[in-house]
This record gives structure tokens, sequence and C-alpha cells, in this order.
């Protein structure tokens, strides 16, 4: 009796997904995708490089190049242990044997885009010990929409842990770095610290610079370019006329508290993100990004003298060699 009625449910359950249009994976946890590695201006450091209405040119051929998918569920689709295609524009991308190979005037390239580069972010988390030795960073299977928005822009939204990925212009899925920005601030609500995009303006504008720092320190550990410091160059054709394209910089000469602007806090981010960039130049990304997110648990909504002495904090438990230069970088932004 108990096999004849294992049997009913399969046939049931077999009923069902033919019904919905489930199609069955083949089981594989590894397949292969066609990305930009990040984003053709960065790479090519062509910028003279547009839009197009989402043509495929010639001179972005050699920025396509093909990966592999890992951590794939085996059902065919973009879904498996880190991140979730949950929904599109267009067809979603299946595949039953795992091969994702399409180039960017098809939507479903930045279903891969995404799927990749959320995967990759999660699988550098972890080989810094976090989930480890160190408590778990978002260790989840992050889920993303494509497409979703019609403004050209994207967020992530903690109260449904989602991250959306807009249109217009480039499409945000397009640029690595814009996938990893959005995916820091998921970082951030995942570790119970609200000011991706939290309550004080102050705190707010530590989330935006730290979102930036890890778009460029993720793309320039996966996929290093000559000029590291510029975010998401590709995205920002679309609305930048100066050259070179840069959404913001990691890079520049600002201070604290006299470059403080409570009211644009994506330029006072920039604050921040130099910081970070300046402990990464001094100690090598390895132990920098280790630091810098174990110095975000346990923070709600912090200035940037509090987070810089956690920060500081941190480097003295697991890096003490290190801790005068992860003190310097933020003294000389004024922080400390």
């Amino acid at each position: 009796m108990l096999l004849a009625a294992g049997l009913v449910a399969l046939l049931a359950a077999v009923a069902v997904a033919a019904a919905v249009g489930a199609k069955p994976g083949n089981g594989q946890s590894t397949g292969t995708g066609t990305v930009f590695l990040p984003n053709p201006v960065a790479e090519l450091q062509n910028q003279s490089l547009t839009d197009q209405k989402d043509a495929d040119y010639p001179a972005l051929a050699p920025a396509y190049h093909q990966v592999t998918l890992t951590n794939l569920d085996g059902s065919g689709r973009l879904v498996g242990d880190w991140a979730n295609i949950l929904s599109e524009t267009g067809d979603p991308a299946y595949s039953p044997t795992n091969e994702f190979n399409y180039r960017r005037n098809d939507d479903r390239f930045e279903q891969v885009m995404a799927y990749y580069w959320v995967t990759e972010a999660q699988r550098y988390i972890q080989s810094l010990g976090f989930g480890a030795q160190l408590r778990p960073v978002n260790k989840e299977s992050q889920d993303l929409r494509i497409n979703q928005w019609g403004a050209d822009n994207s967020f992530s939204w903690d109260k449904k842990d989602m991250i959306k990925l807009g249109k217009g212009g480039v499409d945000d899925a397009e640029d690595a770095e814009v996938i990893l920005h959005e995916y820091g601030h998921a970082i951030q609500d995942s570790q119970q610290t609200p000011f991706g995009y939290g309550l004080s303006q102050e705190a707010r504008a530590i989330g935006e610079g730290f979102a930036d720092y890890w778009a460029v320190t993720v793309s320039n550990v996966i996929a290093p370019t000559p000029d590291a410091p510029c975010v998401a160059d590709w995205d920002s054709v679309s609305y930048t006329s100066t050259v070179p394209h840069c959404l913001r910089r990691t890079d520049l000469n600002m201070h604290y508290p006299e470059d403080l602007d409570l009211v644009r806090i994506h330029r006072s981010g920039q604050i921040w993100s130099r910081a970070l960039w300046d402990i990464r130049q001094a100690i090598g990304h390895l132990k920098a990004d280790t630091i810098i997110l174990e110095a975000h648990f346990g923070q709600r909504d912090p200035t940037m003298p509090q987070l810089a002495a956690n920060t500081v904090a941190a480097a003295e438990r697991l890096f003490p060699a290190d801790v005068a230069k992860v003190r310097e970088a933020f003294e000389d932004r004024g922080i400390l």
C-alpha cells in the first residue's frame, strides 16, 4: 500500500508539473553562461560605447565571455544556492543542459548576469571565512527581479528581501557593478544594519559608500580592469557626459565632516568609500574585505566615526598587525 500510495503521489506531482508548464532539469549543479566581466567600458576602456537601444553591435564583441555558472539547482532555470531569478521581462531563461549563452539584445542575457555576479559575490564572501570561522553574511538564495521597474534605477528592498534591477538607457543588470552595488545593500540588511536605505541620512550615506566599494572590490577580484575605482562605467554612459563615464568613484579626495552633504547621500558616501578603498590598497582585498564585512555586525544607524571605530576594533580582533593602516585610512578622511 505504501508503494502504491507513493506511486500515485509521484504521478500526481508529474501531472501538476505538466499542467503548469514546468520543465525537468538534468540535475547538474554547474552550467555555462555568457556575461560581461564586469562591463564593456571598464574592460575595453572604450568611452565611446553607447546603449543603442539594447543593440548587439560589433564593438561589444570582445566584451562577451563564457563563464561557469555554479550552484545551480538542476531545474534548468537560473535558480541556485545563492541567487534566484524570480521574475523578468520576456522569456525566463531555461536550458535542460544548463547552457545560458545570450547576447545583450536578448533580455535573458541580463538574467544570466544577475545570477552569475550575485553567486560569485556570495562565493567570495564565503572564501573569506564567513559562514565557517565567521558569522554568515547573506548566506541564502538572493531573490532578484530583472527589468521589473520601468525607471533607470535599481534598489534592494529589505522588507521583501528582494533586489530589483531597472531598465532604461543601459539596462541595469548589464553592468556587474550595479548588480554588486545592490547586493551590497542586501548584505547590510542581512547583518541587521538598516542603513542600506537606513534611518539617519549619515547612515544612509555610509550605506551608499559601502555599496559602491563592494561593487568595485568584488569586480576587481573577479575581473580586474585598469580604472577599478570607477563605479558602473557602462551603465553610466546613458546619463553622464564627463569622461571617463563613472556613476561615482571610490578614490575622490573627500573629507569628513566638511564634505558631508546630508541631502545628496550618494555623494557623501564617497567619503566612506574612499576610506574603504584606502584600506584595501594598504592591506589587500582579502584582509580589508574581511574586516569591513565583520565590522557591520551589530551596527544600527551609525555615524561615520562610530562605524570607523568598529572597523578598527574588527581589525584588532582579526589582523592586529594591520590596525595602524586601517586607522590611518579613516584619519586621512577626517573620520577619526
